[in-house]
C-alpha cells in the first residue's frame, strides 16, 4: 500500500477521500486555489500546495500544476476525486508516466466510455440494451434535425463528452430544435471542449437507475446493487436512494448483469457507475431499461451504496489501485436496509434556484445523519465552483423510515445568510408521491409549485415576537418563554389590567405592525399579540420547544423545516409594495456572458431570452420581463460582469416610440 496520496480536487470531495486515507494511515496532501486558501479541505490535509488562481482552468484543471505539487510533496499516489480531472484519460496517463499510483480506471476504459456515441456502440456490441437514437458522425444542423424529426419528439440532445447534465437539452418540437442544438453545443464546448452531440428518444416517464460496479486487475468485476437517482432538477440529481423503489429480483438481476457486462467490455478496474434509463410507465421491467452512459469514477451519491452494503468504496479504490484483489466476491456483498442522500445546495429555490454565494456566518448541520461537507461556519461559498455545500445521508430498515429520517435531517439545517434548498428538500421528501415511491425524472417539474412554497405557519412570527418581547423583559423566568415579568416593556405600566404597545418591523422584507398587550388574568400577567389587525395564537409554540434562532442587534432569524425567516426590528421606511420593474436586466451574480440573443431596437416578447450568463458551472438565461423593445445592451459575449450590473434594458411596448 502506498504511504501518501494527493487528492486532485477540493471541498467535500477531498475531505471525503482524506477521511478514509487517515483511517488507513495514509498521509494526505491537498491542492488548492487562491480562492480556497482558507478552505476546510486545506486545513484537514497533512500537507497542502497552492496551485493557482481561483479559475478552475488555471488551478484544479491544470494537470501540470497538480503533478508538480505531487512531486514537491513526495506523493506516491493521486486520487482525482469525482469531477475536474477524474475522467481525463490524458491526466491518468501523465500520473502513471510520472511513476505515481493512479487511483482510477485504466485510461483506455476512460476513453472508451468518455464519448457517449462510441460508448453506446460498444455497449450494443456487448449485448447491453441501449436507448434508440442517432450516434452519427454527421453533425450538421440539417442531418441532426432530420434524425430528430425521424425519431419523433420529444428528443434529448446530449453532448457526446457530457456529464452531470451539462450539454443536455430536451426539445419538444421541431421548430425548437435549432435553438436547443445551439445550447447543447455551446455547453459541450465550454465544459468539455467538444461541441459534438448525439440524439436520443426522450422517454416520457423516465426513471434514472444506476449500478455501482467495481473491478480489479485480475479481471474480476462485481456490482454493489443499484441506486435510484430519478429526483432531478435540470438533469442535476437532488435526492438519491438505494435500492431503487419498485425493483423486483428479476429486474435487478437483468440490470446488474448488464452493468457487469458493460464493465467487463472495457476491462474495467476500480469504481464506476453504469447509468440506465428506465421507462417506468408500467413500473420497472427487465426489457424496459436501457444503457445511457458510464461514469468512470466514484459518484457523488456513493454514500448510499456504502450505507446498504457496509463497504467503504474509497478504501476499495485504494486497495485495487495498490494491486490487491477485490475485498469481497459477489456472493458476499449483501444489501441491508434502505439509504437516502440529499444534496444541499447554496441556491435560492424561490428565485429560480439561482446559486447563492457569500460567507457562512451561521452553519449548523444535523447531528443524526452522515454529513459529507467541505465547508464550515465562517467559511465561504465561492462563485467559482459548484454550489453544492453538503450531502446528508441516512439509513433505515425501510424506505418510509429513511425518507422520514432524511426529511428530519434536512429540516434541522440552519444556514445564514447564504440561501439553501434545505426547505425544498424537506418538501420533496414529505410529498405524498415521493413517500409512495411514485417518482420519475419529471417529478420536481410537475410538483414545483407545491415544492417551492413552504406551508403557511405563524410559528416563525410568533417565535420572533416572543424573543423580541424577551429582549425587552429580560431573561425569562425558569426558561419559560412567556415569563410573567413584563416590567419596562415599551414603557408598560403595571397599574392597569391591560397595557399595549405597537411595534413596527419587516418580515422577509415586508413591513408589518404588531400590537403587543400585557393583560392580567387571575392575578397573573400574560401577553397577547395582534399582527396587522389579526390576533396571533402562540399556544402551539408555548407548548413546545422554541424554534432555533440567531439574534442580531435589531434582526432575529428563525429556522424551521430548513427554511429561514428574517425579522428586522430596525426603523421601517418605504412602502410595503415593491416598485414596478423598470425593465432593467441585472446580473443576479458575478459571471461571464456566453450568449446575447437580441440587439438594440429589437421587439421582444415577455419571457424571451435576451442574455445568457454563466456562473457557478451553470447557465442562467435573463429574459424580457414584459413585451417590449430592447433599449440599451451593454454587454457582449465573453464579458465578465459583476453582481447587479445592468446587462440590458427593455422598454414596455406601450411606452415604445
Amino acid at each position: 500500500m502506498f504511504k501518501s496520496v494527493l487528492v486532485a480536487n477540493r471541498g467535500e470531495i477531498a475531505c471525503r477521500v482524506f477521511r478514509t486515507a487517515r483511517a488507513m494511515g495514509v498521509r494526505t496532501i491537498a491542492v488548492y486555489s487562491e480562492a480556497d486558501a482558507d478552505a476546510l479541505h486545506v486545513r484537514e490535509a497533512d500537507d497542502a500546495v497552492l496551485i493557482g488562481p481561483a479559475a478552475a482552468r488555471e488551478s484544479y484543471l491544470d494537470a501540470k500544476k497538480v503533478l508538480a505539487a505531487a512531486k514537491e510533496t513526495g506523493a506516491e499516489a493521486i486520487h482525482p476525486g469525482y469531477g475536474f480531472l477524474s475522467e481525463n484519460a490524458d491526466f491518468a496517463e501523465a500520473v502513471m508516466a510520472a511513476g505515481l499510483v493512479w487511483i482510477g480506471p485504466p485510461p483506455a476504459a476512460i476513453r472508451a466510455m468518455g464519448l457517449k456515441d462510441a460508448a453506446k456502440t460498444l455497449m450494443d456490441k456487448a449485448g447491453v440494451p441501449v436507448t434508440p437514437g442517432y450516434l452519427g458522425e454527421d453533425q450538421s444542423l440539417e442531418r441532426l434535425q432530420k434524425e430528430a424529426d425521424a425519431i419523433g419528439y420529444p428528443v434529448l440532445i446530449k453532448a457526446v463528452a457530457g456529464g452531470g447534465g451539462k450539454g443536455m437539452k430536451k426539445v419538444e418540437r421541431s421548430a425548437d430544435f435549432a435553438a436547443g442544438l445551439a445550447g447543447a453545443q455551446r455547453e459541450g464546448e465550454a465544459s468539455f471542449g467538444d461541441p459534438r452531440v448525439l440524439i436520443e428518444k426522450y422517454i416520457t416517464r423516465p426513471r434514472h437507475i444506476e449500478v455501482q460496479v467495481f473491478g480489479d486487475s485480475t479481471g474480476e468485476v462485481v456490482h454493489l446493487y443499484e441506486r435510484d437517482c430519478s429526483l432531478q432538477r435540470r438533469h442535476q440529481k437532488v435526492i438519491e436512494e438505494a435500492p431503487a423503489p419498485g425493483m423486483d429480483s428479476e429486474t435487478r438481476k437483468a440490470v446488474t448483469d448488464a452493468a457487469v457486462r458493460a464493465a467487463k467490455a472495457v476491462n474495467y478496474v476500480g469504481a464506476g457507475t453504469i447509468e440506465f434509463i428506465a421507462d417506468a410507465s408500467e413500473g420497472l421491467k427487465p426489457d424496459r431499461i436501457w444503457f445511457m452512459e458510464m461514469n468512470t469514477r466514484l459518484q457523488v451519491e456513493h454514500p448510499v451504496t456504502e450505507a446498504i452494503t457496509g463497504v467503504d468504496l474509497v478504501e476499495w479504490q485504494f486497495r485495487v489501485a495498490a494491486g490487491e484483489p477485490l475485498p469481497l466476491q459477489q456472493d458476499k456483498i449483501q444489501l441491508d436496509g434502505w439509504a437516502m442522500e440529499a444534496r444541499l445546495y447554496a441556491e435560492d429555490p424561490a428565485n429560480g434556484f439561482l446559486p447563492s454565494i457569500g460567507k457562512l456566518e451561521h452553519f449548523v448541520m444535523p447531528d443524526d445523519a452522515r454529513v459529507d461537507t467541505g465547508v464550515e461556519q465562517g467559511g465561504e461559498v465561492s462563485q467559482h465552483y459548484d454550489p453544492m455545500i453538503a450531502k446528508l445521508i441516512v439509513q433505515a430498515e425501510t424506505r418510509e423510515e429513511a425518507a422520514e429520517a432524511l426529511a428530519e435531517a434536512c429540516a434541522a439545517v440552519e444556514v445564514w445568510p447564504v440561501k439553501t434548498n434545505a426547505g425544498f428538500l424537506v418538501r420533496c421528501l414529505e410529498h405524498p408521491r415521493f413517500v409512495e415511491g411514485d417518482v420519475d425524472t419529471g417529478f420536481i417539474g410537475a410538483e414545483e409549485e407545491t415544492l417551492l412554497s413552504a406551508p403557511a405557519s405563524d410559528l416563525p412570527l410568533t417565535a420572533a415576537l416572543g424573543w423580541k418581547v424577551e429582549d425587552f423583559v429580560g431573561a425569562a423566568h425558569d426558561n419559560d418563554l412567556w415569563g410573567p415579568s413584563p416590567a419596562h416593556l415599551f414603557g408598560f405600566r403595571l397599574n392597569g389590567e391591560r397595557q399595549s404597545a405597537r411595534l413596527k418591523f419587516r418580515q422577509d422584507g415586508t413591513p408589518r405592525e404588531a400590537e403587543i398587550s400585557v393583560v392580567q388574568r387571575a392575578g397573573d400577567w400574560d401577553f397577547e399579540f395582534t399582527v396587522d389587525g389579526a390576533p396571533l395564537d402562540y399556544s402551539d409554540l408555548d407548548a413546545g420547544e422554541p424554534l432555533p434562532t440567531t439574534h442580531g442587534e435589531t434582526v432575529i432569524r428563525t429556522f424551521r423545516n430548513g427554511d429561514v425567516s428574517v425579522f428586522d426590528f430596525g426603523p421601517v421606511g418605504g412602502s410595503a409594495t415593491a416598485a414596478a420593474s423598470d425593465g432593467s436586466l441585472r446580473a443576479p451574480m458575478p459571471g461571464k456572458i456566453v450568449a446575447v440573443s437580441a440587439e438594440p431596437g429589437q421587439t421582444v416578447a415577455k419571457g424571451q431570452s435576451i442574455v445568457v450568463l454563466e456562473a457557478m458551472k451553470m447557465e442562467h438565461a435573463l429574459t424580457a420581463p414584459f413585451d417590449g423593445v430592447v433599449g440599451e445592451l451593454g454587454v457582449a459575449v465573453g464579458d465578465q460582469v459583476t453582481d447587479g450590473a445592468v446587462l440590458a434594458t427593455i422598454t414596455a411596448s406601450e411606452d415604445a416610440a
